[in-house]
């Protein structure tokens, strides 16, 4: 059973090519927060998550989900992050929440995919992405053939830096950067409610026609990302910058 959770695409493109290879179902974890549901998920093939790197770990809405959710029959887990440049140290605590879960872990695969963090970084031009998007196709294809064999991916041990990336300045990230106070909306709104219906957490209200933000953001930039129009941009940073976005609504 693969669970991805997705903002502009990246993951969810990912855990689609792994299932085609190793027939497997597809469980969007966007979904499941959205309806605030909660799940209990029986398989026997190993547990495959495939999410964002969101500074150089998982996403914190994704680890608290795993954490809260029922899994059964399997004792096995794989996990797969997307990332622009390097996932850190993620592999540490991918680790702790199979001890937590008492699950066998059977390693981190690292797959480098168009960056999308517009609130932040430099985007890619969309030929770019495309670029990036066509060499990332051996790297899916490997990591779905290693899940679909049933072995360990093979890990490289974390750098100082990388160690550093995903304990303390994780810990920082969060509290200092993680604001939807710099999303605004231009004239150009035409109040699609796409938005809306893709904040992962609810977060996001329509008010006289126009999107407006209420404090529980994860910076998945599918807002910002896949608003049709490009009328949403995230302070003065994202001007200009590519809106990156390849999710199937």
């Amino acid at each position: 059973m693969i669970f991805y959770f997705s903002g502009t695409g990246n993951s969810q493109l990912v855990a689609q090519k792994i299932a085609d290879v190793t027939n497997d179902e597809l469980v969007s974890i966007n979904q499941y927060l959205k309806a605030n549901k909660r799940g209990c998920f029986e398989s026997d093939k190993p547990w495959v998550f495939v999410t964002p790197t969101y500074a150089w770990r998982m996403p914190r809405v994704v680890e608290r989900w795993i954490q809260d959710m029922c899994f059964k029959n399997q004792t096995t887990a794989y996990f797969v992050l997307t990332c622009a440049g390097s996932s850190g140290n993620a592999i540490r605590y991918a680790k702790k929440i199979c001890k937590e879960k008492k699950w066998h872990f059977m390693g981190l695969s690292e797959i480098i995919m168009p960056e999308n963090y517009l609130a932040m970084f430099p985007t890619p031009t969309a030929s770019e992405c495309q670029d990036i998007l066509e060499r990332a196709k051996p790297s899916i294809q490997k990591t779905a053939q290693q899940i679909a064999k049933g072995e360990p991916f093979n890990n490289i041990s974390p750098s100082f830096k990388g160690k550093l990336s995903s304990g303390p300045i994780n810990f920082l990230y969060y509290p200092l950067l993680v604001r939807d106070k710099g999303f605004k909306v231009s004239k150009q709104c035409v109040s699609c409610n796409k938005c809306v219906e893709r904040c992962p957490l609810n977060n996001i209200d329509l008010k006289n026609g126009k999107p407006i933000w209420k404090g529980n953001c994860t910076h998945c930039m599918a807002c910002i990302g896949g608003c049709p129009i490009k009328a949403i941009e995230y302070k003065s940073k994202s001007k200009d910058r590519y809106h990156y976005y390849i999710k199937k609504d």
